[in-house]
């Protein structure tokens, strides 16, 4: 049985994305948004939103950021505004999936409203720990950019030990830094302690930052606070990869003099072919499993 799929806007990663749903049997592929690609999909069918007939969709993959309270859609490589109004949801199938990397409260309700199935990516233990890699690599290439130390016999301090922190923690490690990982929970703290890390409870984060050339943040709410910061180095650095807007009082680290940086979509950025592998291997995991079970 034959599917449609339309992609609708995207950036780098969805280069990739597309190049690897063109690979599924049986699928046709529409472009929404990718007009202005110099690298364009000549044998696609690239077309404007208005075009798009939802009756025939299969699947709809919207950008990582989903649309923004208005239903608009983030579209990179097109000049051309895309908007999904709730009454565009309607016409949908109801088998219809609809992926995005993130969703709110404006597209959450569109999609009950028109009672499809929306899948948001990113919230999803796979992604998330795929994704961690190319964050990890991202947060040591910044390191490297921002000191002018090596990472070998630095003092790195990881606050958070979950999916990103977790492989934050291990890859600085593996490069020779001392590295503390600041935690919660007495279970993580014990792993922590296991993996040959120095563990400290989260609350106790201030005691330890005077003895930290860089901090990460990985922890999606005010935790490297005035406190922590005001023992830190002069010379730190600190690198929240937390979603926005992060974890951290970058008011302060500024009055400070601290270097402190919200580093934002560290997959696409720094390994966009890569994270497009992940987000189109994860999406024909799902859409493979569907078809299986009609």
């Amino acid at each position: 049985m034959s599917q449609l799929i339309a992609v609708i806007g995207g950036d780098a990663r969805y280069l990739e994305l597309i190049r690897q749903l063109r690979k599924l049997p049986d699928t046709t592929i529409i472009l929404v948004g990718f007009d202005k690609l110099e690298q364009g999909f000549t044998e696609l069918n690239q077309i404007d939103i208005e075009e798009l007939e939802q009756s025939k969709l299969d699947a709809i993959v919207l950008p990582i950021t989903g649309t923004d309270m208005d239903g608009n859609i983030e579209t990179v490589f097109s000049v051309k505004k895309a908007n999904l109004s709730k009454s565009w949801f309607k016409k949908l199938k109801k088998s219809a999936v609809i992926f995005t990397g993130i969703t709110n409260d404006y597209l959450s309700a569109a999609v009950n409203e028109a009672g499809v199935s929306l899948i948001p990516l990113l919230d999803r233990d796979d992604v998330a720990i795929y994704n961690s890699i190319p964050t990890a690599e991202g947060a040591i290439m910044m390191a490297f950019e921002q000191t002018d130390h090596t990472i070998h016999s630095s003092r790195v301090i990881v606050t958070g030990f979950g999916r990103v922190g977790n492989t934050v923690a291990n890859k600085f490690s593996a490069l020779g830094a001392n590295v503390s990982v600041c935690a919660r929970s007495i279970r993580d703290l014990a792993r922590i302690t296991e993996m040959g890390l120095h563990a400290i409870p989260l609350e106790k984060l201030s005691e330890h930052t005077d003895n930290c050339d860089v901090l990460i943040n990985t922890i999606p709410a005010p935790i490297v606070t005035k406190e922590a910061i005001q023992n830190l180095p002069t010379n730190g650095i600190i690198i929240d990869l937390a979603s926005k807007p992060g974890g951290t009082d970058f008011e302060y680290a500024e009055k400070r003099g601290i270097k402190a940086i919200l580093a934002k979509s560290l997959p696409g950025i720094v390994a966009p072919r890569t994270a497009g592998k992940i987000l189109a291997d994860v999406i024909t995991q799902i859409l493979e499993e569907k078809r299986e079970s009609i």
